[in-house]
């Protein structure tokens, strides 16, 4: 069979562009080309959006957008753009706001229609070939566009004024006045109701589909650690204990699916992205600090071979994301048959496939997702084998099985690698490593961070990069990108004492006060001031997915503000909270890292240094406990360059002060003693609440 001319896709570097690299729809990537020919034919710009791993993508690319009639009607009425979401999360964020508003709904694909000035008008998700699902044909709708657009352009127009105003006044939701306080009761109301939410017999928040709500796991943690209040930790360990359990984690080889569509955590979307198991890696980091439960020690070990495994490339960077399809079904290569597993275990599959829930009808579509139905302690009770054993035979079944599914043909891979994504990753690390004290996670978390500071950077401007393929950076970052980026420096700080790291965090944090400030409300823009392309300058704030770059921005500032005796970051810090307080108690699970910023706020920051020759051993130690408020400043010598270690003297061993505002107590040079001092109500004017 003949192949198919390449389209304009075929230049760019993202595998979600270039998949439609070679459907006979005439795409061009978002730019002055598409644009211009746009206002200079008077065509309706046709803007769709996805990305590589996205299920109903693919299934709207095969049955329209590589089908030769529908093509032609596309290319003969529109400039069609084709975007991958996670290259463009600016357009994205602002296109999705449109159809949301228009419908009701959003999702991915999204297909929305433009004027040539860019602005919406119409617009929905997936359409099919043919009427179904009480969904009008996506050739239906192409000619519906095309007729309104030609014969009542004033409609058109007016349409898409109306929406982009909408647009801009949405951009101030959640804004509330300065003048709201935050209090202890803000804290307990927080807690409240978050467990109105909470799905007290599987876990998690909300019916499904069921997201891992990370932030909101954390914010539990840290709330009974505070309080004493059992039912948070019950249900932020339910919920993990869920997760790992259900078919959302891959039990052969590890590593977290986007979420569930169940409320049972059985049936994944399968595909799995970077930015979901950072940050689950992060909460489980917190929870075994905190639990030493055994199980997500395992999990962090095991989700971190996977990454290392399927997502590091060998420049030190990760990529974004396996698809969820191969061989163009959902799941195909995750799933099993009983046969496919007696085959391959022989005797030892009986008891395989009582502990994983496989049989011959199988739970998902006719086949077996490996899950766990019964905790491990309870079924090798009642199958007369202890723990140690039943684990050492799952294991070693799990790996044969591994080594079979390997052969399959593979979920593509999205090789792009995300300066944010990556951040999250470098970040989840380091709180690994303080966590179970592994080397190789430090080490490489190192190596993570040379490579994003050497390749994302631009040495002329100072600005950094969003995405990274192929030796080549580009897009200008996002606010996000900086964010999480900024915070990762933190945390690596932390756990090696190198010093650099933080004069990298405020040069970086200067960068986004400077471009990216919205004065009026102390909030940041997600786009760089310079940017031109964008109808609005967006201003996230939700912690959705992934986190907003607002909160972690607060978070920084916060840690910061110690660092460098910068009391007028944390004046904007409380701005932003004054202002989003209101909202994000009435919906934490909408804003789970400002909730934590506001019992951070509540319960104050322990400012901690350890200071002394050799104090990798203390400094493990110190790492190792669950201490979520604090600042923790490291090093091997006198310093007087950062306000905490300013005035410290250096003894023959390693020692640890803890401080409020500047003012330490006398030095301790155990953790014990350190203990002590933090148990003392007497020893700050804010000591945690009971």
């Amino acid at each position: 069979m003949m192949e198919r001319k390449k389209n304009r896709l075929a230049n760019e570097t993202s595998p979600y562009l270039l998949q439609h690299a070679h459907n006979p729809v005439d795409w061009y990537p978002w730019g002055e080309e598409a644009l211009q020919k746009s206002k200079k034919e008077n065509k309706p710009i046709l803007v769709s959006i996805g990305y590589s791993a996205c299920h109903w993508c693919h299934v709207m690319e095969r049955e329209s957008f590589e089908d030769e009639a529908t093509a032609a009607i596309m290319n003969e009425h529109f400039v069609n753009i084709k975007i991958d979401r996670e290259e463009r999360p600016d357009l994205d964020h602002i296109y999705m706001d449109a159809v949301q508003t228009l419908t009701g709904s959003g999702g991915w694909p999204l297909n929305v229609f433009l004027t040539p000035e860019c602005k919406p008008f119409y617009g929905g998700t997936y359409f099919p070939p043919r009427q179904s699902f009480n969904r009008p044909s996506w050739k239906e709708v192409l000619y519906g566009v095309t007729k309104t657009y030609t014969e009542n352009p004033t409609d058109i127009n007016a349409q898409a004024e109306n929406l982009t105003a909408h647009l801009i006044q949405a951009n101030s939701f959640g804004l509330g006045t300065t003048d709201t306080a935050i209090t202890t009761e803000s804290m307990h109301r927080i807690f409240e109701n978050i467990m109105k939410t909470a799905d007290r017999a599987e876990g998690g928040f909300g019916r499904a589909p069921k997201f891992p709500q990370t932030f909101t796991i954390q914010y539990l943690l840290e709330y009974y650690h505070h309080t004493g209040n059992q039912s948070a930790l019950d249900q932020a360990c339910l919920s993990l204990d869920k997760m790992i359990y259900g078919g959302i984690y891959d039990q052969i080889g590890g590593g977290f699916a986007r979420y569930a569509t169940d409320g049972n955590w059985l049936i994944p979307h399968f595909e799995k992205m970077l930015y979901d198991n950072a940050l689950l890696v992060m909460v489980l980091s917190e929870a075994w600090q905190l639990t030493h439960k055994e199980l997500y020690k395992t999990t962090i070990e095991q989700t971190l071979q996977y990454i290392q495994r399927e997502m590091l490339s060998g420049e030190f960077g990760f990529y974004a994301a396996l698809d969820a399809d191969s061989e163009g079904e959902e799941g195909k290569f995750y799933v099993w048959d009983l046969e496919e597993v007696k085959a391959i275990l022989g005797k030892d599959a009986p008891l395989f496939c009582s502990f994983y829930d496989v049989s011959e009808e199988g739970n998902w579509e006719g086949k077996n997702i490996l899950h766990i139905h019964i905790p491990l302690d309870t079924f090798s009770n009642r199958n007369n084998i202890s723990p140690t054993e039943l684990d050492a035979f799952l294991k070693k079944s799990g790996t044969l099985l591994l080594h079979n599914r390997n052969k399959r043909p593979r979920p593509s891979l999205d090789d792009k690698m995300l300066l944010g994504w990556n951040a999250l990753m470098n970040t989840a690390l380091s709180k690994a490593y303080a966590a179970v004290g592994n080397e190789n996670y430090k080490d490489l978390a190192v190596r993570n961070m040379d490579f994003l500071l050497k390749y994302y950077g631009d040495p002329d401007t100072g600005n950094f990069y969003h995405t990274y393929k192929d030796h080549m950076a580009k897009y200008p970052a996002f606010l996000d990108d900086y964010a999480y980026l900024i915070q990762a420096l933190i945390h690596l700080q932390e756990i090696t004492g190198n010093a650099d790291y933080l004069n990298k965090a405020r040069h970086l944090t200067e960068i986004v006060l400077e471009h990216f400030s919205d004065e009026e409300t102390g909030l940041f823009f997600f786009t760089h001031k310079e940017q031109r392309d964008v109808v609005i300058r967006k201003k996230e704030i939700y912690d959705g997915a992934t986190p907003s770059g607002n909160s972690i921005m607060a978070w920084n500032l916060l840690y910061l503000e110690i660092i460098f005796d910068k009391q007028e970051w944390k004046e904007r810090v409380v701005k932003m909270l004054k202002n989003l307080a209101e909202t994000t108690v009435r919906y934490p699970t909408s804003f789970g890292v400002w909730s934590g910023l506001i019992q951070k706020m509540v319960i104050g920051v322990a400012e901690l240094v350890v200071l002394g020759p050799d104090p990798g051993k203390l400094l493990n130690e110190i790492l190792h406990i669950f201490m979520p408020h604090k600042v923790l400043q490291v090093s091997a010598s006198e310093n007087n360059d950062f306000p905490l270690l300013n005035g410290k003297s250096v003894t023959g061993q390693p020692v640890i002060f803890l401080c409020e505002n500047y003012a330490c107590k006398f030095p301790v040079t155990d953790l014990n003693s350190l203990m002590r001092l933090l148990d003392d109500p007497n020893t700050f004017s804010k000591s945690s609440l009971q």
